[in-house]
C-alpha cells in the first residue's frame, strides 16, 4: 500500500475514533501552553495538568516567570521531573520574551525557536493550539511510535520524522494529527501492550506482530 493511501486510512481512522481534537494540556493563554509543554518532557500531561493551576495562580504571566526565585520554581514544578532544568529554561524565556518580545509569545517557528527550552515539538504546539497555525507537526513519542509501527515512516530522530509525515497528511490537519495520536498511542497503540485485537488499524499495520512482542521504542533527540 502507497505511504499516502495508508495515512489517507490512518487519518480517516483517527476522525472516526476521535472527532473533538483538542490539546491534552490544560492552558488559558499562549504563555501557558507554551509552559505547560515544556513541563510534559518526560513526564505525564496528567500530573502536568494537576501542577499547572497552582504554578500560574502563583507566577501568573512572562513577567511573573522572569523575576522568579529559581529555588521556588523549582519547587512548583518538582514532580513532573528534571525540575532543575525545567526552571532554568522557563525563566530565561520569560526573560526573553519581555525584554525582545513585549512579554507575548511569538507567532511564527523562527521566533518561538530563539526561546530557552523550546524546540520544534512545543514550538508546533504551540503554535497550532494556541494560534491555530499549522508550520509542522509536533513529534513526541506517540507520534513517533505509531507512524512507526504503521509503516509511515524509518526514521528515528523527531525532525525526519516530522519530514517524512507531513506531505501524507493536509496542511489544516497537522496539529490534530498530534492531538489524535496521543489519544490512540494511550488507548489503543500502547508503547508496552498494544491492544492490536481491537486496533480498527490491525488490518494495514505492518509492525502488528513486532508491536505485540516487543519492548516500547525510545524516540531518538526527543525535545521539548
Amino acid at each position: 500500500m502507497k505511504k499516502s493511501t495508508l495515512a489517507g486510512r490512518v487519518l480517516a481512522e483517527l476522525e472516526r475514533l476521535y472527532p473533538r481534537a483538542v490539546p491534552h494540556l490544560e492552558h488559558n493563554s499562549p504563555w501557558e501552553l507554551l509552559v505547560a509543554t515544556v513541563l510534559s518532557a518526560q513526564c505525564t500531561d496528567a500530573r502536568v495538568n494537576q501542577v499547572t493551576p497552582g504554578l500560574f495562580r502563583r507566577l501568573p504571566s512572562p513577567l511573573a516567570f522572569a523575576e522568579a526565585d529559581q529555588e521556588e520554581l523549582e519547587e512548583l514544578i518538582r514532580s513532573t521531573g528534571f525540575y532543575r532544568n525545567k526552571a532554568r529554561h522557563l525563566i530565561a524565556a520569560a526573560r526573553k520574551l519581555v525584554e525582545n518580545f513585549n512579554g507575548e509569545v511569538p507567532r511564527n517557528m523562527a521566533d518561538l525557536l530563539t526561546l530557552d527550552g523550546v524546540a520544534r515539538k512545543t514550538a508546533n504546539i504551540v503554535l497550532s493550539g494556541a494560534f491555530g497555525l499549522n508550520e509542522g507537526l509536533a513529534v513526541d513519542t506517540h507520534v513517533a511510535r505509531i507512524s512507526a509501527r504503521l509503516g509511515l515512516t524509518s526514521s528515528s530522530s523527531p525532525q525526519a520524522i516530522e519530514r517524512d509525515l507531513l506531505p501524507l497528511f493536509p496542511r489544516p490537519e497537522w496539529g490534530r494529527v498530534n492531538h489524535r495520536m496521543v489519544s490512540f498511542g494511550r488507548d489503543i497503540c500502547k508503547a508496552r501492550s498494544p491492544r492490536c485485537r481491537i486496533c480498527p488499524l490491525a488490518d494495514i499495520c505492518p509492525g502488528r506482530e513486532k508491536a505485540e512482542g516487543a519492548p516500547s521504542r525510545r524516540l531518538a533527540g526527543a525535545g521539548s
